[in-house]
């Protein structure tokens, strides 16, 4: 932000134009995290044949799905947070398959021990 325009605002103004900025580079943020998401579960798909995925294969997906799903649900909520509300087009343009959308939320932490 330039001097001048802080020497001409009230202090108010200042904080909601620096406010905006940041919810700006968080979106920003956030949606390259779904692209490199979606990327890695893409790579993922073009290297491993799902017909004849052993278990393990299997759950190294769902996790990249899990994953995927989370950071499209980060990118909704700061979308949502910048006033965007319409996430069919985010649907497309990012081109998100319909088993992401289906996980899309919060990544729950597991334990790897038992109570």
């Amino acid at each position: 932000m330039s001097r001048d325009f802080r020497l001409d605002r009230v202090p108010v103004d200042v904080l909601a134009y620096e406010l905006a900025e940041e919810r700006a580079s968080a979106l920003g943020r956030m949606g390259r995290a779904l692209e490199q998401a979606l990327a890695r579960l893409r790579e993922f798909d073009a290297t491993h044949p799902r017909a004849e995925a052993s278990a393990p294969t299997q759950q190294a997906r769902r996790l990249l799905v899990r994953e995927a799903g989370h950071a499209l649900w980060m990118f909704v909520v700061q979308r949502e947070a910048c006033g965007l509300r319409n996430n069919r087009m985010l649907m497309r343009d990012y081109n998100v398959p319909g088993e992401v959308q289906l996980s899309m939320g919060p990544m729950l932490a597991t334990s790897t021990t038992s109570p």
